[in-house]
């Protein structure tokens, strides 16, 4: 019998995608922003959060509205080949490439590192994530759990230990956040600057994968209605956009507060062991560390759960999840020994490429769903965001990269394109990607109705 869900189950069931959302690197990134930004805080927090939190509500709203079983489902309205591949490319990129190891990678730098010498450093960091991705390992060896421990344990615990130093930042302030300089590239575009740093959250494109798990938490609470479905993944994902919102907003104040202390950082993790170590001395340290590692275990154990099972899903001949699971461990623990900055640096280009595919997805599935329209939207709007997409990954490789023949050469042609400069060089021609799918979509309705009558 079907049944709907309470409001304590939606707030667990929020907190649950909060959790999941919520990794160190949504704490460091809008810290460092906010040291850029300055005086232009606000406005940064604006760009910064539709990015970082609007998309990836819009992005479990698509997989709830549009009753799809997964990213695979959704992604495949493309064509079943561009599915496949898509999420395979995205699920690699939010699992054992890049988000997944960059967990375990940013807790030992921002949490544990400084308890180690630096002549142990390489020796600290293995020990670590060796640690750290077998504690994430147990936990996702027991998917069905995953509402209870993330929800209900992780989350309030790493919640409390934030809020702390939160609260310290408001009632004794570093300075008036309102009156900081601002860097260059914040002084007249800081909303379009915070708008892109939101991309290396990935939460845009986690939220294409963690909308199953979602899924699944509210199917296991005993809800069968598609549509009661939908409204408690919009419920849940409405209370997890409010928290992030809220922290999002107050770590960027924090950042920018802190320049009246302290010198723009190269990271938000200096920013924040510097901001710790400032109100609460040594223990600030250990505050910290807990914060961080608390936030990484619990974003790794559902980033190495939803690739598993999608993976399952995609191959069902291959290995089984408990396999999976292992296997992405080990990749992702090697891959974390790498270091945090060569991850960051490497997966820059992708998300450029990446965020650019999964917005129009987004999009054009919401449209769909209210206008109808086909196949072809999908196809001419991927079309659109994939060729112009890589040309805003092209800007951001390694100069190495970007001085080769071939790539100067293409980056001429994109400067041409408008908005290009600004890394939004994909905005105009998906949207006319879209209009163009539409309108021949709608044309041939037409014609399709007048041979009928």
């Amino acid at each position: 019998m079907n049944r709907k869900v309470s409001l304590m189950e939606n707030v667990f069931v929020g907190s649950m995608l909060f959790g999941l959302f919520f990794g160190a690197g949504n704490l460091i990134f809008p810290v460092h922003m906010g040291q850029l930004a300055g005086g232009n805080v606000l406005l940064a927090s604006l760009g910064f959060v539709v990015t970082a939190t609007g998309l990836p509500y819009l992005g479990v709203l698509t997989i709830g509205i549009t009753n799809s079983s997964g990213l695979l489902d959704l992604a495949g309205r493309v064509g079943k080949g561009w599915g496949i591949l898509f999420t395979c490319f995205l699920y690699l990129t939010i699992g054992p490439f890049f988000a997944y190891p960059r967990t375990g990678t940013v807790s030992y730098e921002i949490g544990m590192s400084m308890f180690i010498g630096p002549e142990h450093q390489r020796l600290g960091l293995l020990i670590f994530t060796l640690l750290f991705f077998g504690i994430a390992l147990i936990f996702s060896l027991y998917p069905g759990k995953i509402l209870l421990w993330v929800g209900k344990v992780l989350n309030p615990l790493f919640l409390v230990l934030l809020t702390i130093l939160i609260v310290y930042t408001f009632v004794r302030p570093m300075g008036d956040a309102s009156m900081m300089p601002a860097a260059t590239s914040y002084q007249n575009k800081a909303f379009l600057s915070g708008f892109l740093e939101g991309y290396n959250t990935m939460d845009a494109l986690a939220s294409l994968a963690f909308g199953v798990i979602v899924v699944d938490s509210i199917k296991k609470l005993g809800v069968a209605e598609p549509k009661e479905i939908t409204k408690s993944m919009a419920k849940a994902g409405f209370v997890s956009m409010i928290l992030m919102v809220i922290i999002y907003s107050c770590l960027s104040y924090m950042g920018a507060a802190s320049l009246g202390t302290f010198e723009v950082s190269d990271n938000g993790g200096i920013a924040l062991a510097q901001i710790a170590g400032h109100y609460f001395g040594p223990f600030g340290n250990v505050l910290l560390a807990l914060i961080v590692t608390v936030a990484c275990l619990k974003t790794a154990i559902g980033l190495v759960t939803s690739c598993s099972e999608a993976f399952v899903m995609m191959f069902p001949r291959s290995l089984s999840y408990r396999k999976y699971v292992v296997l992405f461990t080990v990749i992702g623990c090697g891959v974390a020994n790498v270091g945090l900055t060569k991850i960051i640096s490497l997966s820059l280009p992708i998300l450029m490429f990446l965020y650019p595919l999964a917005i129009v997805l987004m999009i054009v599935s919401f449209l769909e769903h209210f206008f109808g329209g086909g196949q072809l939207p999908y196809i001419t709007s991927a079309l659109a965001a994939g060729l112009f997409g890589f040309g805003d990954a092209l800007a951001v490789l390694p100069e190495s990269v970007k001085s080769l023949k071939v790539v100067v050469g293409l980056l001429e042609l994109y400067e041409k394109v408008p908005f290009f400069s600004v890394g939004m060089g994909w905005v105009l021609p998906s949207l006319l990607g879209i209009a163009l799918g539409y309108g021949i979509s709608y044309k041939k309705r037409q014609k399709n109705i007048a041979k009928k009558s």
